[in-house]
């Protein structure tokens, strides 16, 4: 009875291990809208639906990107603790909140190198807002990258000319000035825009963006999460005294548009990421903004996408400065099953 007790607190021990290493993926204003349980030898994976973006993201893509990023995560931390996983998405038709359930698996007999490697970067990957340092992402990394996407069936593209880098840049504008116009929308970014001070450990708080960006070419506007007030980080003075760009303008897209489409552009999202901080601390910048625009969303498809539905555009680049970010606790997120 003992040994099976000992046995149950280990794996208990282990499947907080993971979900709190999952927690740490991004998610759109940092509104970590997943809920996990395990029993056995299985993990679920929930959405949080009171976390969902109503205005801006109503059918809830942004919402299971996110939790995408979080499974694949939770991959990644399981692997390291030695078991091959077996997961599946969307197991149960009538439950459309249970996102996946990861079955541990046999143990391994060696821990993978490389997925050692993707661990290690899980506390270390930041997303970036702002320019970036004037160091290029080499070709091969991007290489790479497009191949890490498609492991995960999504295709990350790069915006090779000025002239779709400026468009998709002018786009990323026009929607983020469409918002503007929504009182609604402002609403919902100062729910998840915490003011200086705050404790809460979810949102987007003013040490994870900086009070003043420098210009870049083109442009890529990012959410104005301190609502005029002046609110965010200083830069350090090494990063004003070099010239900023804008790094490089990336597509993620997937052939359909489901929510299983959706999960997987997380899982792909999150992979690049994990690999890109690997590389030289290539961090990536997001600009969600003209996806959350129907008609913009649909240009951006056919005239950058290869009529691909697009799921992220993002700027990588390497960076000086990291960002600070909160998460909550994993006792908040994690529950036993009876």
């Amino acid at each position: 009875m003992e040994k099976g007790q000992d046995s149950n607190d280990r794996r208990a021990g282990e499947v907080r291990s993971a979900v709190e290493a999952a927690t740490w993926a991004p998610s759109v204003h940092n509104t970590q809208p997943w809920l996990f349980s395990f029993g056995g030898d299985r993990i679920s994976l929930r959405a949080d639906g009171d976390r969902r973006l109503g205005v801006a993201d109503p059918d809830g893509r942004e919402m299971l990107i996110s939790c995408g990023a979080a499974l694949f995560t939770l991959r990644v931390a399981v692997r390291d603790l030695g078991y091959e996983p077996e997961v599946r998405v969307l197991p149960d038709p009538d439950r459309p909140h249970l996102l996946a359930d990861l079955y541990l698996g046999a143990r391994t007999r060696s821990r993978s190198d490389d997925n050692s490697r993707l661990f290690e970067q899980i506390r270390r990957r930041r997303t970036h807002r702002g320019a970036f340092k004037p160091e290029p992402v080499g070709d091969a990394l991007l290489t790479l990258l497009r191949q890490e996407a498609q492991r995960e069936g999504a295709m990350l593209r790069v915006l090779e000319d000025q002239y779709s880098r400026n468009a998709v840049a002018a786009l990323t504008v026009a929607a983020e000035n469409m918002h503007h116009l929504s009182p609604s929308y402002a609403g919902e970014l100062a729910r998840w825009a915490p003011s200086p001070g705050s404790t809460r450990q979810e949102g987007v708080p003013e040490s994870a963006y900086p009070r003043e960006a420098p210009p870049t070419d083109p442009h890529f506007p990012a959410r104005d999460f301190a609502r005029g007030h002046g609110w965010g980080t200083e830069p350090s003075i090494l990063d004003w005294l070099e010239e900023p760009v804008a790094g490089v303008a990336c597509t993620l897209s997937t052939k359909e548009d489901r929510p299983v489409d959706w999960l997987r552009a997380g899982q792909a999202m999150q992979r690049v990421l994990l690999r890109a901080t690997q590389h030289g601390d290539v961090a990536a910048a997001f600009h969600t903004q003209a996806l959350e625009v129907p008609g913009l969303r649909e240009l951006i498809q056919t005239r950058f996408c290869a009529g691909d539905h697009p799921q992220m555009v993002l700027r990588l680049g390497t960076v000086g400065d990291k960002f600070e970010t909160v998460r909550r606790p994993v006792e908040q997120v994690l529950t036993e099953e009876s």
